[in-house]
C-alpha cells in the first residue's frame, strides 16, 4: 500500500510536469524577419498603402463622371391663345470633343492616381528599410553594452578579489563600481531606444507595437550602386518623376478640353402642338439654338490651363535636376561610410579587441592597476560604438541614396 501510494504521488508530479511543460513546448517560436519578408509585410498591412490604394476609386468614379452626357429637356406648355398646348423636347449636342476631351482628363488622372499611390509604396519601402536597419543597428549596440557591463562587471569582482586579499586599495573597489554602475545605465538606456525602433517597424508593418520578432538580415557593409547607374535608375525609374510626368499628361488633357469649350454647343428642339382650329388640330415646331459666344469666350480658360501647363515644365525641370544633385550626394557619403565600415572591420576592431584582452590579463595579473584596464574597456567600447555608428551611418546613406532615387535599389 505504502508503495502504491509511493507511486501515485509520483504519477502526480510527473502530471504536473507534463501539464507544465507541454504549453511551454507547444508555443513555437515566430520565424526570423529579414528585411524582404518586411517589405512584403508592409506592402499587405500598411495603413498609408491602403489609403493610396482606395484613391483609384475615385479617380474611377470621376472617370465614369467625365463620360456621361447631356440630359434631354422636356417642356409642357399651356396657352390661351392657339394653339393651346404644346409638348418638346430639347436634346443638347456638344461639339468640339467635348465628351472625349473630358475621358482624356478623367484617365489621365487615373494614372496620375495610380502613379502617386506607387510613389507612396516607394516611400513606405524606404522607410521600412530605415526602420529595419535602425532597429538592428539599436539590437547591437544593446549587445556591445551588455558586453562592456558583464566586463565591467567582472572588473569589479576581479577588484574586490585583490581587495579581499590586500592586492588592491579600497579605491580601485569604488572605480570598477562606478563604471559597472555607468555600463548599467547605458545598457537600460539601449533597451528603451531598442523598443522605440522596433515599435516604429511594427507601426509600419501594421502589426501590434509591442511585438517582438528576431531580424534575420544581416548588418553587412555594402557596396553603394555605381553613380551612373544610380542617375540612369533615377532618370528612369524615379517615382517623383513619374507622377510629375503623369500631371503633365492630365493637365495637357485639361489644357485640350479648355480648348474644345471654346466651341459652343447646339440645342435641336422639337415641339408637338395641339388645339389649334379651326386651323389644324395637331401641329409641330422645331427649333435650333446655339449660344453665341461674344462675351464668355472660354479664352481665359485656356490661358489658365496653359500657364499650368508652363508651370508643371518648369517644376518637373527642377525636379530632375534637384533629383540627379541628390542621387550624386548620397552616392558619393555611401561610398565614404562603406571605407569608413571596412576599416572599422577590418583593422581597428581587431586590434582594439586585441588591447582589451591584454589589459585584462595585465590586471588580473596585478601588472596594472584598474584604471589602466577601466580606460582600456571605455576605449575598446567606443570604439565598438563608432564601428555600429559607422555601419548605421552607411545604411541610413543607401536609404538616402534610394529615396533620391526614387525606386528600390538594385
Amino acid at each position: 500500500m505504502r508503495s502504491r501510494s509511493r507511486l501515485c504521488r509520483w504519477g502526480s508530479r510527473i502530471a504536473v510536469v507534463l501539464a507544465v511543460v507541454q504549453p511551454a513546448t507547444a508555443q513555437v517560436a515566430p520565424p526570423a524577419l529579414s528585411l524582404a519578408d518586411a517589405i512584403d509585410r508592409a506592402m499587405a498591412h500598411n495603413p498609408a498603402i491602403a489609403a493610396a490604394r482606395l484613391a483609384t476609386a475615385v479617380d474611377q468614379a470621376g472617370l465614369a463622371v467625365a463620360g456621361e452626357r447631356p440630359n434631354p429637356e422636356v417642356t409642357a406648355e399651356f396657352e390661351k391663345e392657339t394653339p393651346r398646348q404644346g409638348f418638346g423636347i430639347a436634346m443638347p449636342v456638344e461639339l468640339g470633343g467635348k465628351r472625349s476631351r473630358r475621358l482624356d482628363v478623367g484617365r489621365a488622372a487615373l494614372r496620375a492616381g495610380e502613379a502617386e499611390a506607387e510613389a507612396t509604396i516607394v516611400q513606405v519601402r524606404n522607410d521600412v528599410r530605415r526602420a529595419y536597419f535602425d532597429a538592428l543597428v539599436a539590437d547591437a549596440r544593446l549587445t556591445v553594452l551588455r558586453d562592456a557591463r558583464d566586463l565591467a562587471r567582472r572588473a569589479r569582482d576581479t577588484a574586490q578579489t585583490r581587495f579581499d586579499n590586500g592586492d588592491a586599495p579600497r579605491l580601485e573597489v569604488l572605480q570598477a563600481g562606478l563604471a559597472f554602475a555607468a555600463s548599467e545605465n547605458d545598457a537600460a538606456a539601449a533597451e528603451g531606444a531598442l523598443t522605440a525602433t522596433r515599435a516604429r517597424l511594427n507601426a509600419l508593418l501594421g502589426q501590434p507595437l509591442g511585438a517582438v520578432q528576431t531580424l534575420s538580415s544581416p548588418l553587412e557593409v555594402r557596396a553603394p550602386v555605381p553613380l551612373d547607374v544610380a542617375l540612369n535608375l533615377a532618370r528612369t525609374g524615379s517615382a517623383e518623376l513619374t507622377v510629375v510626368d503623369r500631371r503633365l499628361d492630365e493637365q495637357r488633357a485639361r489644357l485640350a478640353l479648355a480648348q474644345a469649350l471654346r466651341t459652343p454647343d447646339l440645342t435641336p428642339s422639337a415641339t408637338l402642338t395641339r388645339d389649334a382650329q379651326p386651323e389644324f388640330r395637331y401641329g409641330w415646331r422645331a427649333g435650333l439654338s446655339v449660344t453665341l459666344p461674344l462675351f464668355a469666350t472660354h479664352r481665359a480658360g485656356v490661358l489658365v490651363e496653359q500657364a499650368t501647363l508652363d508651370q508643371l515644365a518648369a517644376q518637373r525641370h527642377a525636379v530632375e535636376s534637384r533629383i540627379a544633385g541628390d542621387v550624386t550626394a548620397a552616392a558619393a557619403t555611401a561610398e565614404v561610410q562603406r571605407l569608413a565600415c571596412e576599416r572599422y572591420r577590418d583593422v581597428i576592431l581587431p586590434q582594439a579587441q586585441q588591447v582589451e584582452q591584454l589589459a585584462q590579463d595585465a590586471y588580473q595579473l596585478g601588472q596594472t592597476g584598474i584604471s589602466a584596464l577601466l580606460q582600456a574597456l571605455q576605449s575598446s567600447r567606443d570604439v565598438r560604438l563608432r564601428a555600429l555608428d559607422a555601419t548605421a551611418q552607411l545604411h541610413t546613406a543607401l536609404a538616402d541614396l534610394e529615396r533620391a532615387i526614387g525606386a528600390p535599389l538594385p
